[in-house]
């Protein structure tokens, strides 16, 4: 099962003005994602340059709804970002190859 993730930031000028403390819970947030981009889950990640407000997105395959929330929930960034979650029906994924 897949979901697409977006992310609500604090402010709309939260990527231009992140505290130190708020910089170093989004490197975390990168780190833990990027891992579980390297299991496999999460499929594609990152900001989107939105004209109207940069945001962020995900895409990740789990098992159900539960997972995701699961993983969610441990995210540094938590509490920082909030997060819309969608199930995406019939999601197409490219093979690349090995």
């Amino acid at each position: 099962m897949y979901f697409f993730v977006r992310t609500q930031n604090p402010r709309p000028t939260f990527h231009l003005d992140m505290t130190p403390e708020e910089r170093e819970i989004m490197r975390k947030h990168v780190g833990y994602w990027t891992e579980w981009a390297r299991a496999g889950v999460a499929i594609a990640f990152g900001p989107v340059a939105d004209p109207n407000g940069v945001y962020g997105i995900g895409v990740y395959r789990v098992r159900d709804e539960a997972e995701m929330q699961g993983l969610l929930a441990k995210d540094p960034a938590l509490g920082l970002l909030s997060y819309e979650v969608l199930p995406m029906a019939n999601a197409v994924i490219a093979d690349f190859g090995s």
